[in-house]
């Protein structure tokens, strides 16, 4: 199934028929979908400001989208005498989604409506690799939660997954993650022919950064780089309000630009890439390197077991005022951000959003990256450059896909 040219509203919820008139119908009713999905609550009024339709039309419409079930009807007090007036939203319980976020680290499943709102969600010690039993115990996952939801008489009408690597936007492949394909079938593919189900994969940075764009510190900016440091350094890029994909659909692998022709080698094969001095793993094994030579730190007491340091307890360490934290901290938000600067003279972004783990950090990584920015780039592209720290945490992939699905199901095209 080409989640490309699937229509989930088109094909279950509209008896088309092909004349103008009824195409225009069907095309102002998802309108009101997606408008509804963007924005939340909306009054007729607003809606007819926004869509650019009568408000006899809307008034149609929403007649017919509140008989489908698909919209809710609100009345607010008015204190004035009269009607008082009516706010429409999306039907909380009418249709529902799958949304899997898939890592090195872990696999999570959440249950949302078209209100973002969550209606389950659980964790599961199933980490992304090359083994080919993933996929099977993918399943078990998948169907023992849509078994769940049948019981609450709950539907699904859409699975969208988040997920590592190079996803080819035409095929689904993933070309990091090959033991996902099986007889040039992809993962969407071969979940959506298992569950009889849409299914819509987005790289993990991508799907950050479209979050970032509708929902987060992002919203209503059409121009977002989202810049998602993890064990790998991926860089998100909304351009004119929309996922930028390039040609396959691999732009953003911003770690692998060439930093350090004298550098470490690289995971990629290649020797001096932006990972490998800014990733997670790179602070990590800075760190270590550090403790294990008698640096003093509030970690020291970990310096015979260095295995047990995480990330967590280095970012609390620099939080707390250690002098050794920082500085690691630091010359890794200045690598990152010189890595930035060459983004922003390609795309001229209004906000530069800071995801992944290394967010967690705060003002500690913004500053040098902010440092580092307004020393490598233009003024002219700095200027009015916002660098941010996400407000949604690792949610921002999971309205990422949900809006991505959303924009897909209800696409006016």
């Amino acid at each position: 199934m080409d989640s490309e040219n699937l229509d989930y509203y088109h094909q279950t919820e509209v008896s088309f028929k092909e004349s103008a008139v009824e195409l225009k119908k069907f095309k102002q009713k998802k309108s009101i979908l997606n408008a509804l999905y963007i924005n939340g609550k909306m009054a007729i009024s607003d809606l007819s400001e926004s869509l650019f339709i009568s408000i006899p039309t809307l008034t149609s419409h929403i007649e017919e989208l509140l008989t489908e079930n698909w919209l809710v009807g609100e009345e607010l007090d008015n204190k004035k005498q009269g009607r008082r007036p009516t706010i429409y939203s999306l039907n909380p319980q009418w249709k529902h989604v799958i949304v899997i976020d898939i890592t090195t680290h872990d696999t999570k499943i959440f249950v949302l409506n078209f209100n973002n709102e969550i209606i389950h969600q659980e964790q599961y010690n199933l980490k992304l690799t090359a083994q080919s039993s993933f996929l099977l115990e993918l399943f078990k996952l998948i169907e023992t939660t849509i078994h769940g939801l049948k019981s609450q008489n709950k539907e699904i009408i859409s699975i969208g997954i988040t997920i590592p690597g190079l996803v080819n936007k035409r095929t689904g492949i993933n070309r990091t993650y090959k033991n996902l394909n099986f007889e040039n079938k992809s993962l969407s593919l071969r979940v959506s022919e298992n569950f009889k189900l849409p299914v819509f994969t987005l790289n993990d940075s991508k799907a950050a950064a479209y979050g970032e764009a509708k929902f987060g510190v992002g919203k209503n900016l059409q121009h977002v780089l989202s810049i998602n440091v993890d064990w790998g350094v991926g860089l998100g890029i909304v351009f004119n309000g929309q996922i930028f994909n390039g040609a396959s659909g691999f732009a953003g692998e911003l770690g692998h630009i060439q930093v350090n022709p004298e550098g470490e080698l690289c995971g990629c094969g290649k020797v001096g890439c932006l990972d490998t001095v800014t990733s997670a793993s790179s602070l990590l094994k800075s760190i270590k390197a550090g403790l294990k030579n008698g640096q003093i730190s509030i970690l020291s007491e970990y310096k015979d077991k260095l295995e047990q340091i995480n990330l967590e307890m280095v970012i609390e360490a620099a939080k707390n005022g250690d002098a050794f934290a920082i500085d690691i901290l630091y010359n890794i938000g200045i690598e990152l951000g010189k890595g930035l600067s060459v983004a922003v003279h390609l795309f001229n972004p209004q906000i530069i959003v800071i995801d992944g783990v290394l967010s967690k950090a705060g003002k500690i990584i913004v500053n040098p990256v902010e440092h580092a920015i307004n020393k490598y780039c233009l003024p002219d592209f700095k200027d009015e450059l916002l660098i941010e720290v996400t407000n949604l945490g690792d949610f921002a992939k999971i309205l990422g896909v949900n809006a991505f699905m959303a924009n897909r199901l209800f696409k006016n095209d």
